[in-house]
């Protein structure tokens, strides 16, 4: 069977990564933060699964997932750069170490494991790799300010990662989820904003379907998530980022009581 890499396997979208490259036949490398990545075999079914716990905010945690991929013996087929986070509330009130390590996850980190990926893909001219950004990289993000621009940045490492990539026969793709129906936005502190329901987000399982389709037929990048989404997407590539910022930020504002 192929081989895949899933970070952030534990749950929400990188989960359904997980289970539906099982689902396609390939055994999983997956990762996480916490112990929840135990149990990944048992979630899904009829392939192997290797379950590396690993904080990829670290230089440490990357070696880790590394040399367990490397342990494997395996060429890896496909890996889906998934793990990230995000930190909500006013720039002026938020922890800055809370922001450093933010930043050593969604960039740092994404970075370092990226390069392990191409220098094992290139030489054997084949490889799919899907990179998890966010709707976020399209418009300014008030009250999240720190995560926005991590997005940003990793739109644009998989674009140009996508077309030095090219001549090597290896794949590049950018996922950009829409809101998604996880505890993501729980997790950043933002229970108290319009973030914080999942009545109104987008089914992980699509958007993880939706990302690996297009990271098979070779697009470049894929919005994830319904219609609206789509739609939002595209008319944020049409206003101005004051106009973006102000609107965002009606969003992620903490609600008053």
């Amino acid at each position: 069977m192929p081989l895949a890499l899933v970070t952030g396997a534990s749950a929400g979208i990188g989960f359904q990564l997980a289970r539906q490259l099982a689902e396609r036949g390939y055994d999983l490398v997956g990762v996480g933060a916490s112990g929840r990545i135990a149990d990944l075999q048992d979630r899904v079914a009829r392939v192997e699964v290797l379950p590396v716990q690993a904080d990829l905010s670290t230089a440490q945690g990357v070696d880790r997932v590394w040399a367990a991929v490397e342990a494997t013996g395996r060429p890896l087929d496909v890996a889906c750069l998934n793990a990230g986070r995000s930190l909500g509330g006013a720039f002026l009130d938020t922890d800055l170490d809370d922001e450093l390590a933010m930043l050593a996850l969604n960039v740092t980190g994404q970075v370092r494991l990226a390069k392990h990926v191409v220098r094992h893909m290139a030489p054997r001219r084949a490889g799919h790799l899907l990179v998890t950004t966010s709707c976020s990289a399209l418009t300014p993000t008030p009250y999240e300010s720190i995560y926005g621009p991590t997005r940003s940045f990793m739109l644009s490492f998989a674009e140009g990662l996508r077309e030095e990539m090219a001549e090597h026969g290896v794949v590049v793709t950018a996922l950009l989820p829409g809101a998604t129906a996880t505890d993501f936005h729980q997790t950043a502190g933002m229970g108290a904003t319009k973030f914080g329901s999942i009545d109104w987000k987008n089914d992980p399982a699509l958007v993880a379907r939706q990302g690996l389709d297009a990271l098979f037929a070779d697009q470049d990048h894929v919005i994830g998530g319904d219609q609206a989404t789509r739609e939002d997407a595209a008319r944020n590539r049409t206003l101005s980022d004051p106009v973006k910022a102000a609107e965002f930020a009606r969003a992620s504002r903490p609600q008053q009581d």
